[in-house]
């Protein structure tokens, strides 16, 4: 069997948390030898749509689509498919309900699905208030916030013991009584450090900023109104956290609710840990993504997209991940039923700022705007076609019925939804490729992680491949880049080459918001990623990014400015690169450092 090409860093991800392990804790497999392990358990359901031969094909389709890092599944899948414990989903949303049993039977399934490397997404937003009556004791309830402490300290101690650190988002209405509390409960950096949260937003609530005015806050317990805020002041508390510290993040519920094509089962009030998507309560997703350097092809100054064999690797991503909806195994019987009659998988792209470097094109450009959505429209399309294919032989999704698609006689899908841009941060490591849709956060740079062990990153190949092909790479270029990590501030080199070959500080919010908005009009799910902004960016800055992620149609938003935690997860002269984690927390140690730490 010959073994993957694998880069040091994949080889060191790999060995540290996804080969199998004997009783010894010695590695009992080799990447090949995992691959392998995944191709066969995902490609056994297709042996409940047509003939036990026809699997040992797709086995070797999505192996060979795998190997040659095409295409990869989230972690759990390449954890555990084909092992005894087999969740492969990535993400689920739990749903809190307002009582002492509903709070702690949702606690001990979280556990659970921590254990197995699941991300779990909450609303806290049914919950009562702090104040509020609890009849059934004669006491005062202690409020949302109390409880998003009890599910932070469970998730502290199950992290120790798991394959990857488990991850929380926590949501909470904008309309809730406690709301101010929710803002600012991350105001002590050391409270919620295993939550990421994000306040749900309305379309109510942006309305009253605008004309300036009150919007209710209503007890959810009795849908009573405790009183009428003032939606600038939450709004400017908001902005205020967010510039201080990077949270809360926005969630715009009513946007995701009116793209949602299962409405009829009731709203969506929650995410996963990255945002990127929207859950009903127990529902789970499995995502994959597609490595954009394998769909390019010709010498470097004529290269181009191999639309052809994109659209191929759609559709084989379309089929693994609708094949690991039946061979996963499932934490809950609610989770179970709600996937299985939804269906909902995430394929997406990785390896976009490493795209644009090969073609030539600047990150923050209308050209890289138009390639976006030629790109990604063109997966929409052959995503759909995919997913339409599979429901003629395996029939649609069985809560198709009352669906948008069957309400407005649309296409007969195989799966509620399809699309999803994840962060992909370590299988980016195993792909070697750029993390999701994000600008690359240097040009080189010395990523530390899983457990402080030092995974080694040289100057981008791309960059010195166009620098040695132009006659301008020597010492004095190299000696720069891996002193600062990136060539925009260095005006000997050709304009051009600067502007293709930028990071993530070097582009302005507006283009980070304009980016990912282009990417989730064609999407179904949603998009992960980080406006970055650097340490002297205002309150103004962050407020502006705020209102053009919410009128540009995204469905969440998240910032992060220079020096406004005193955890760096990535420095770089004075700027913050923002975190590639694949759970999108916030880190005690650095997961990447840089040459220069300041």
């Amino acid at each position: 069997m010959e073994e993957p090409k694998l880069s040091t860093n994949a080889l060191i991800v790999l060995e540290e948390r996804y080969l199998r392990r004997n009783a010894k804790l010695e590695i009992i497999e080799t990447p090949a030898e995992m691959f392998w392990r995944v191709a066969r358990a995902v490609a056994d359901a297709d042996a409940l749509y047509g003939p036990r031969s026809q699997v040992a094909a797709t086995a070797e389709r999505f192996y060979q689509a795998m190997a040659h890092l095409e295409f990869l599944p989230n972690s759990p899948t390449l954890m555990n498919a084909g092992t005894p414990s087999s969740q492969c989903m990535a993400c689920f949303v739990l749903p809190v309900e307002d009582s002492l049993e509903g709070i702690f039977d949702t606690l001990k399934l979280a556990a659970l699905i921590q254990q197995t490397g699941g991300g779990t997404g909450f609303s806290f937003s049914r919950l009562r208030p702090r104040g509020d009556v609890v009849h059934s004791t004669g006491g005062i309830s202690s409020g949302a916030v109390s409880f998003m402490m009890l599910y932070n300290a469970m998730t502290e101690t199950i992290k120790q013991g798991s394959k990857r650190r488990g991850a929380n988002m926590g949501i909470l209405r904008v309309d809730h009584p406690d709301v101010r509390e929710f803002v600012t409960s991350k105001r002590d950096r050391r409270a919620l450090n295993n939550f990421n949260i994000s306040v749900g937003v309305t379309d109510e609530f942006m309305r009253a900023i605008e004309k300036g005015e009150k919007y209710p806050l209503v007890n959810p317990r009795d849908r009573s109104v405790w009183e009428h805020e003032d939606a600038r002041r939450i709004w400017e508390l908001i902005i205020q956290e967010a510039w201080d510290s990077g949270e809360p993040g926005l969630v715009a519920l009513d946007t995701i609710n009116r793209q949602n094509p299962t409405k009829h089962l009731g709203e969506i009030e929650a995410t996963n840990p990255c945002a990127e998507e929207p859950l009903h309560p127990y529902e789970a997703c499995c995502l994959g993504s597609i490595n954009l350097n394998a769909v390019v092809t010709g010498p470097p100054e004529q290269r181009q997209l191999d639309w052809h064999k994109l659209g191929e690797l759609v559709d084989l991503g379309v089929h693994f991940l609708d094949n690991v909806i039946d061979i996963n195994h499932y934490p809950d019987p609610r989770i179970e039923d709600i996937c299985r009659r939804n269906r909902r998988i995430g394929l997406g792209v990785m390896g976009w700022a490493d795209l644009l470097f090969q073609l030539g094109v600047p990150y923050d450009s209308e050209e890289a705007l138009s390639l976006a959505e030629e790109l990604m429209g063109f997966v929409e399309d052959r995503a759909v076609e995919a997913s339409v294919k599979l429901a003629e032989r395996r029939g649609v999704f069985p809560n198709y019925p009352g669906s948008d698609y069957d309400r407005r006689g649309g296409p007969r899908m195989r799966n509620a939804t399809t699309r999803t841009i994840a962060p992909t941060g370590t299988i980016g490591i195993i792909a070697n490729c750029s993390a999701g849709i994000e600008p690359l956060f240097a040009l080189t740079y010395t990523r530390r992680a899983l457990g402080g062990r030092e995974l080694k990153q040289e100057i981008h190949p791309v960059f010195l491949e166009e620098a040695r092909r132009r006659g301008v790479l020597d010492d004095h270029l190299r000696e720069h880049v891996v002193a600062t990590g990136r060539v925009r501030n260095l005006p000997t080199l050709p304009e051009d080459l600067r502007r293709v070959f930028a990071t993530a500080l070097e582009i302005s919010p507006e283009w980070h918001v304009r980016m990912q908005a282009t990417f989730q009009r064609h999407v179904d799910n949603g998009v992960s990623k980080t406006i970055n902004l650097p340490q002297e960016a205002t309150p103004e800055d962050v407020e502006s990014a705020y209102r053009l992620a919410y009128e540009l149609g995204c469905k969440g938003i998240t910032v992060y400015r220079y020096g406004s935690r005193p955890e760096q997860v990535l420095s770089l002269e004075g700027y913050c690169l923002t975190c590639a984690r694949e759970d999108g927390l916030p880190t005690e140690e650095p997961v990447v450092e840089l040459p220069l730490h300041s």
